[in-house]
């Protein structure tokens, strides 16, 4: 398996496909929410490198249960507004996560085939 670049515009086609172990050995967080929000995937990166470790995601509403520090209109709020328009594609700026309040990351939100959303978080090790 090749890495696809964290900055691949079709980043969220390329992994569609992939095993949860294919998931697990990118170097970036990845999380894929079904259309309700719930996660459906957490990779490896993105439990070590947030610093929420093995707790368990997996069927829990990600907004709500994992990352509510996440839900207001600067993150969550920029998600909405793009699904009423039609399709998710933001990049932003991202600071704090449970290891660092004060890291500074990067964030890729992508539609998702089933109308479920891609998260990609680009952190600094």
């Amino acid at each position: 398996m090749t890495t696809p670049s964290f900055e691949r515009p079709d980043l969220a086609n390329v992994v569609e496909g992939f095993s949860k172990a294919d998931l697990d050995r990118l170097p970036y967080g990845v999380v894929r929410l079904d259309r309700d929000g719930r996660v459906v995937a957490y990779n490896t990166a993105e439990a070590e490198l947030s610093g929420r470790g093995a707790r368990t995601v997996l069927g829990l509403d990600f907004f709500a249960d994992v990352a509510p520090c996440l839900s207001g209109p600067d993150y969550k709020g920029r998600i909405d507004t793009a699904i009423a328009a039609g399709a998710v594609d933001i990049e932003m700026g991202c600071v704090g996560d449970f290891k660092d309040p004060d890291g500074e990351y990067r964030a890729r939100i992508l539609s998702a085939p089933d109308g479920g959303l891609w998260i990609f978080h680009q952190r600094e090790p």
